[in-house]
């Protein structure tokens, strides 16, 4: 699309009941602010809706202007997506409200709430969606490529409770889309992403969850990488099905459980949370520890909304960042030893490669019922991220987070990849490879009736164009 200057801002800040931020206007530069700071552009504005009728308008006034379109949820779009250059913002972050029923197990959520707005809303009645695991994530990027997190064994990604989304189309109409309405815009809600239309509401199902959970940390030397990481494969086969492991490469949180001499240090980590009993939980932790003696670990009941912001500090606003993903079916010894060659290689402390663990209700789901880019047969997602605090350190790190991709590459499934798992999906040709051939063209064809325009296309791009 092209990207006109001259479009009257003015007209559309009429038919507004938000408002609309501009270059010179003093709130621009936090209104176009993203949580990734690498990234740096500048709209010709920003419609801060305040309903759907906003949204409505925004949706139509950039069509009739040619204008380049961004949706803005929680801003946390690793590759930007939640901005763009010379075109239009359209802003959900004040549709934010939550209403639960807790007797029909239901929660209606708007199109701008973060995850932590969610948690607050449902957890108060015991109960939760499968989410991510950073608070200030945004409901709607987060649920439109996937959704996976502590409850993914126990409940699946926020797609498989997904019940019903309200939807503004680019032509600015008003939809529902759910088993029994538009339910090919449906599947294509479900994992491919910001394409076809605005999400304004998503309606999920409930499962009860804490508010108390058990937490477990038991974290290990980077010397001891490979013989923990084969240990874990042990551990993780034998889960039950209220216990979740994370295994991955992080540094030490300077936390007053971990020893003076491991605090910041890099090692290796099995993160290791129960929604069961507190025995369950001690009998996984008490395996976790069993082959390898461990530098330091740490366990405690939790409430869940903790669990939820537990990453927040150390993925914080103002950091520089970059990522890369891939699945793999199992922790082979190729996998392991690509990991120990070279997570010890990044520089930034708080770069971070997360495993985790993709079965039980994640696989219940049968390969076609939604647009999610990947496989649901058992496997673990790996995430490869690279957090600056300094723009200066981003190229390196940006290096390091491609050459541990490049040697996963020839363990990794061959049935597509997480496209919210990603920095770099803004061309077609990684875009149909996440998806595979079949369902690539099934949304490419759902685009062209759903978005005939191109209007939606700053994510992970699905067209026939290019």
């Amino acid at each position: 699309m092209t990207q006109t200057a001259s479009a009257p801002i003015s007209d559309l800040r009429s038919q507004l009941h938000g408002d609309v931020v501009e270059a010179g206007d003093l709130a621009y530069d936090e209104a176009r602010k993203v949580w990734n700071a690498a990234i740096d552009r500048r709209p010709l504005a920003v419609v801060r809706c305040a309903d759907e009728a906003d949204v409505q308008a925004a949706v139509r006034f950039a069509g009739a202007h040619g204008l380049e379109v961004a949706v803005r949820g929680g801003a946390h779009s690793m590759s930007g997506a939640s901005v763009v250059d010379d075109g239009l913002v359209i802003d959900l972050g004040a549709m934010n409200q939550v209403h639960v029923d807790p007797d029909a197990r239901r929660a209606r959520v708007g199109g701008g709430a973060l995850l932590g707005d969610l948690d607050a809303a449902t957890q108060a009645h015991g109960l939760a969606v499968p989410v991510g695991l950073i608070s200030h994530t945004g409901v709607g990027g987060l649920t439109l490529g996937g959704g996976m997190g502590w409850l993914s064994r126990k409940h699946g990604l926020a797609i498989d409770n997904l019940v019903s989304a309200r939807v503004v189309t680019s032509a600015g109409e008003l939809m529902t889309a759910s088993d029994t309405e538009n339910p090919d815009l449906f599947w294509a809600l479900r994992g491919g992403g910001g394409n076809f239309a605005v999400v304004t509401e998503f309606e999920f199902a409930l499962h009860e969850a804490g508010p108390m959970i058990q937490f477990g940390i038991v974290f290990w030397t980077l010397d001891q990488g490979g013989e923990v990481l084969r240990h874990a494969r042990t551990v993780i086969d034998s889960l039950p099905p209220d216990v979740n492991v994370v295994v991955g490469g992080l540094n030490a949180p300077p936390a007053p459980f971990v020893p003076a001499e491991h605090q910041l240090q890099p090692g290796y980590a099995m993160v290791v949370v129960g929604f069961g009993s507190a025995e369950e939980h001690a009998a996984v932790l008490e395996q976790a520890r069993s082959a390898v003696p461990p530098a330091f670990e740490f366990a405690t009941p939790m409430p869940y909304v903790e669990l939820q912001k537990m990453l927040d500090e150390a993925n914080g606003w103002g950091f520089f960042c970059y990522d890369k993903g891939c699945y793999v079916q199992e922790l082979s010894d190729g996998v392991i030893d690509a990991l120990t060659e070279h997570f010890p290689q990044k520089v930034s402390p708080l770069s971070i490669v997360l495993f985790y663990r993709l079965d039980g209700a994640y696989s219940a789901v049968p390969e076609d019922a939604t647009a999610f880019s990947g496989g649901r047969s058992p496997r673990f997602g790996v995430f490869i991220i690279g957090v600056c605090p300094a723009p200066e350190m981003l190229p390196g790190e940006q290096a390091w987070v491609r050459s541990l991709a490049e040697a996963m590459r020839p363990y990794a499934a061959a049935d597509g990849s997480y496209v919210n798992g990603s920095s770099e999906f803004d061309d077609v040709d990684p875009v149909s490879a996440a998806y595979g051939a079949a369902k690539f063209a099934r949304l490419v064809e759902l685009k062209a009736k759903y978005d005939p325009t191109d209007l939606l296309h700053g994510n992970a791009r699905v067209t026939s164009g290019g």
